[in-house]
């Protein structure tokens, strides 16, 4: 009797070809910016210690307080399957002296985050970001850097219709003084005890409430960029400077806050327009003291986390990705067994070389052998039989124009 057929769990992210093409395309593309502008791989678990979260991202933000898979493990120890992944990358930095070293630290990461949220379209419990960090220094001209950079990936895969949204955040001084203005305003509010709750831990949270009746409520509420120092400010004007000098268009949106706790000064958000309520494909932002909080030096840093699914969800929308058929270079029909081992042999070497090639097995006649090869999306294919190997010899087939040509079997790789 066979077993009941099991599905993935709801509101996972799966790709499957030939989707799983673009999804490889979109996420490439993401981050080789990163990587032509210095940024190095750092690959890390994707569970943590829980309060590492908790001390890190805030426990006032939804992310913490709602959507964070939590458990136990054999050991008796709280774990988290990471939500985000800057306070991962800082607990890396410090945790291996990194930031003992040359500063900036510049890395780049890739992988599945996990949230409990209620799945839609664009928003799932396993997604996939792309990210990078610069831990060390605190210049403007690096946020325009990791600005650009994100914007430079996105232009990478086709995106025209979004924009890209700033702000800044202030420094503790900055903060301070419109804290208590906000406390003020939000003191004239009717609250429910969690929102109350959380509003105590952290005022700004309201601007992140997603709820109509907390929109309206928070209209009037004093805003952060009115209240930002003299440094705050300059450094703000010189990150808007840098942007302008690289041509890249933005708006300053006074409202955002961004979901974590730990930004400061420059944040920022790309914003799609055909995605609807889930309209973020990707943001940052710069965080003084999260180092610190976490037990390392004083040191800034800035980053940003881009996501893939709602980048190939962008794209798609555009029209600027297609579900890529995949291609290889060259199809294999084996006719025989002594046919096989060649073709295995031919494979091998042909792969050596960085071609992709596919071999026929199965033992499928030919018709059937051909109709795979033209399935498979190959642009050339050969037919390998006895006289073949003997002549040294093969029919080299162009799959696009049907025509053919005879190419001897060690010339293969310059006739590809």
């Amino acid at each position: 009797m066979a077993g009941q057929k099991i599905s993935a769990p709801k509101g996972v992210s799966e790709y499957v070809p030939s989707r799983s093409n673009s999804f490889e395309f979109v996420r490439d593309s993401l981050i080789a910016p990163a990587k032509l502008a210095g940024y190095q791989l750092i690959e890390l678990p994707v569970f943590e210690d829980t309060e590492l979260f908790t001390r890190g991202v805030g426990e006032s933000t939804d992310v913490v307080s709602k959507e964070m898979y939590t458990f136990e493990d054999r050991g008796g120890r709280s774990i988290t399957l990471r939500p985000e992944g800057t306070a991962g990358v800082v607990r890396a930095v410090i945790e291996h002296g990194l930031d003992r070293g040359q500063l900036p630290v510049k890395v780049w990461y890739s992988g599945q985050f996990f949230r409990a949220e209620r799945p839609q379209a664009g928003r799932y419990r396993q997604f996939y970001q792309v990210g990078i960090e610069a831990i060390g220094l605190d210049d403007p001209a690096i946020d325009a850097e990791v600005i650009a950079i994100a914007d430079a990936g996105f232009k990478a895969i086709g995106l025209k219709q979004y924009r890209l949204e700033i702000t800044s955040l202030g420094d503790a001084e900055s903060r301070a003084a419109h804290r208590i203005d906000l406390v003020k305003f939000i003191s004239t509010l009717t609250l429910d005890e969690a929102t109350a709750a959380r509003a105590g831990i952290n005022p700004l949270r309201l601007f992140d409430d997603k709820r109509e009746e907390m929109r309206k409520a928070m209209s009037e509420a004093p805003l952060l960029i009115n209240y930002l120092n003299e440094d705050s400010r300059q450094q703000f004007e010189q990150v808007q400077k840098y942007l302008d000098a690289l041509g890249i268009a933005y708006v300053i949106n006074p409202r955002m806050v961004r979901g974590l706790d730990y930004y400061t000064g420059t944040a920022f958000e790309f914003v799609h327009e055909l995605l609807g309520a889930q309209s973020g494909i990707g943001g940052g932002g710069r965080y003084d003291g999260l180092m610190e909080r976490l037990g390392g030096q004083s040191l800034s840093g800035i980053g940003f986390g881009l996501g893939v699914d709602r980048a190939l969800l962008a794209a798609e929308a555009e029209g600027a990705i297609g579900n890529d058929a995949f291609v290889s270079d060259l199809f294999i029909i084996p006719l025989g067994e002594a046919a096989k081992v060649k073709a295995l042999a031919i494979a091998s070497i042909l792969r050596a070389h960085g071609k992709t090639v596919e071999i026929a097995f199965g033992d499928r006649a030919l018709k059937g052998a051909m109709k795979g090869a033209d399935k498979s999306g190959a642009t050339h294919v050969i037919v390998l039989g006895e006289s073949e190997i003997s002549s040294g010899t093969v029919e080299l087939k162009v799959m696009k124009s049907g025509h053919t040509f005879s190419v001897k079997i060690d010339s293969l790789l310059e006739a590809l």
